[in-house]
């Protein structure tokens, strides 16, 4: 509206800074994920995905810290990785920060967001 702040204007356009240090990139129907997190082992698609995370899908939800191991059922090869939980989103799935991907996968994560980059 006019003679509003630029703070007001920003919050009525209902659009936020992302609080992510690095992007992600909308996955292919053909990215998976085996995951063990709390007891509970699942395989699940992968949303989207990043150097940073990745947003799986499952109907779980699982409180913010607690930490999963991934396995990614992809073309590339074996990525594995270890993530915590920042967010659940019910009925959607989990939005999971990397802690850890093992030194000799990333190569193959790279291949992967590369692959994945090229789709769009």
């Amino acid at each position: 509206m006019a003679g509003d702040s630029p703070q007001e204007q920003f919050f009525r356009m209902g659009s936020f800074p992302s609080r992510r240090l690095t992007s992600r990139v909308e996955a292919a129907a053909d990215v998976w994920v085996y995951w063990e997190c709390s007891h509970r082992r699942d395989v699940s698609r992968v949303r989207n995905v990043g150097t940073g995370g990745l947003f799986l899908e499952t109907p779980h939800r699982l409180a913010k810290g607690l930490m999963a191991k991934l396995h990614f059922l992809v073309d590339e090869g074996q990525i594995r990785a270890e993530a915590a939980v920042q967010h659940a989103t019910p009925g959607k799935g989990l939005g999971m920060r990397f802690t850890a991907v093992h030194q000799q996968d990333r190569q193959q994560l790279t291949a992967l967001l590369t692959r994945l980059r090229s789709v769009r």
